[in-house]
């Protein structure tokens, strides 16, 4: 892969889409079409805005991998709808949104837009293997902090995180974060881990915040360094640290492999080249009529053919 390779998170533009664009965007037969719409609006503005050579659209093949829940049960439990015995776990998503999903794959299909999921896996995973493969510059573009883990200046590889819409997207680099964080990509991961997510289900180290985590990584480098500190008593650990650190060796041993993304992803064979022309316009056509997609489609249809 060369050239500008841009990776969309594709269920945080989703859910973006369908909570900023009024569900009064309907079919003609009524149904809302607020998320597909919507998602092919954001489509449209980032190629026009950012040019990218190579696009795919990343997706969730499974938004809560067993993997990850056998090393910390927690991981997103508290956004599981329904437990399956085989599969994956079905997740909380709002009743006019589940339906529009299969319209919005049929759609990127139907355009050409390479669209990657992989058993077992999250889109973050499916990104991270991307971007560890690609030879050019990376554009990540995601609601999801958790991928500022793959920012690297020296590769060329930010965030492009939507502020409002994708309109106004913060380019996230290795400045931004150091400013904000403290840390760098490289050590977003451990910071994540130290200070935990609630809206993840993780419990991160308890008593230890994102100021507290970034004052850590600082003194000690990375979650190896503060573990050796918590060992060497002539460290600048406070005790209180020194305890919790200790406390919390069970989770440490695991949280790295749950939070890091996976760059290892058995990616199947895709053309990742951005699209001029429809790949199916029969199937387009059937697609744009039966859902309304009206201007949405036809604009990003421009912006792929100039």
């Amino acid at each position: 892969m060369t050239g500008r390779l841009m990776l969309l998170d594709t269920a945080s533009l989703y859910f973006r889409a369908y909570f900023g664009v009024p569900d009064s965007v309907r079919a003609p037969d009524g149904t809302p079409v607020n998320a597909v719409r919507g998602l092919l609006d954001f489509i449209d503005r980032l190629v026009r805005d950012h040019r990218p050579d190579q696009l795919v659209a990343c997706m969730d093949a499974d938004w809560r991998p067993q993997w990850r829940v056998e090393l910390i049960p927690s991981y997103k439990a508290h956004r599981v709808a329904e437990e399956h015995a085989v599969g994956p776990d079905e997740e909380e998503v709002p009743d006019t949104l589940s339906p529009q999903v299969p319209v919005i794959e049929a759609v990127l299909d139907a355009v050409g837009i390479a669209r990657v999921g992989v058993a077992g896996y999250e889109a973050d995973d499916v990104i991270g293997t991307f971007t560890a493969r690609a030879e050019g510059p990376v554009d990540i573009v995601t609601g999801d902090r958790d991928l500022y883990q793959l920012v690297d200046d020296a590769r060329g590889v930010r965030v492009l995180y939507p502020l409002k819409g994708v309109g106004t997207l913060q380019h996230t680099d290795e400045a931004v974060l150091r400013e904000k964080y403290g840390v760098g990509g490289s050590g977003y991961a451990d910071l994540a881990l130290l200070r935990g997510d609630p809206s993840d289900g993780l419990p991160g180290v308890p008593g230890v915040g994102e100021k507290t985590a970034a004052k850590l990584l600082a003194e000690f480098g990375d979650l190896a360094g503060i573990l050796a500190a918590v060992e060497d008593r002539r460290s600048k650990l406070t005790p209180t640290q020194r305890r919790r650190l200790d406390e919390a060796r069970p989770y440490l041993a695991v949280a790295p492999k749950v939070v890091r993304v996976a760059d290892d992803v058995p990616l199947p064979d895709v053309s990742t080249a951005l699209p001029r022309a429809p790949r199916d316009p029969a199937a387009l056509e059937a697609l744009a009529a039966r859902w309304g997609l009206g201007g949405s489609l036809e604009r990003l249809l421009t912006t792929l053919s100039s």
